[in-house]
């Protein structure tokens, strides 16, 4: 399996890649949030069903506002995630009317992250977009802790595994409503 550096990987998520990448916590597998046919073949690889929608990650909040609609939240409400970002938050924020099923699932929300690991800043300054975000693993599985790991369930099925090192973060991101202010996870 072909390992790369983040700015290595784009041609191949522009062309509808899956690509395997470290996260803060665990190995991510992501793609192009704008290309159905990528989305697709990450949920077919991971066995995830398409309701229960996708993670997208940043680099910076400017990215998400082509998915997130903003005008649904308080000035508070958004405030409140932009104080916790660049960081190990994900927050459920309510979508735009044309973003795809595919990535919201069967719901009217989106969860987002701007993540401060270097690796997922450089990916996503390098492609000029979020990238989606999902743990590296067939669903109900633990996910890939290690680049071996990755390799074992997935060697074959993706464009690429991006270098890098995870995060220092125990565990996955803290899920949030950004409406509620409910932790979710």
């Amino acid at each position: 399996m072909l390992q790369v550096e983040p700015s290595a990987v784009v041609d191949l998520v522009l062309q509808g890649g899956v690509i395997a990448y470290p996260t803060e916590a665990v190995y991510g597998l992501g793609c192009d949030p704008d290309n159905e046919a990528a989305i697709g073949k990450l949920l077919e690889l991971k066995q995830r069903p398409w309701q229960k929608g996708l993670i997208l990650v940043a680099s910076d909040f400017a990215q998400l506002t082509d998915y997130v609609d903003t005008d649904k939240l308080t000035p508070e409400q958004l405030q409140n995630a932009l104080d916790k970002w660049p960081g190990p938050f994900t927050f459920i924020m309510p979508i735009k009317a044309e973003i795809s099923p595919l990535l919201c699932g069967q719901f009217n929300s989106l969860a987002v992250r701007v993540s401060n690991h270097p690796g997922v800043q450089a990916l996503c300054k390098a492609l000029g977009k979020p990238i989606v975000s999902t743990s590296a693993n067939l669903t109900g599985e633990e996910p890939a802790m290690t680049a071996d790991e990755v390799q074992r369930q997935f060697e074959g099925k993706i464009a690429a595994l991006v270098s890098g090192s995870l995060g220092a973060e125990p565990k996955p991101s803290t899920i949030i409503d950004a409406i509620s202010g409910n932790i979710l996870r």
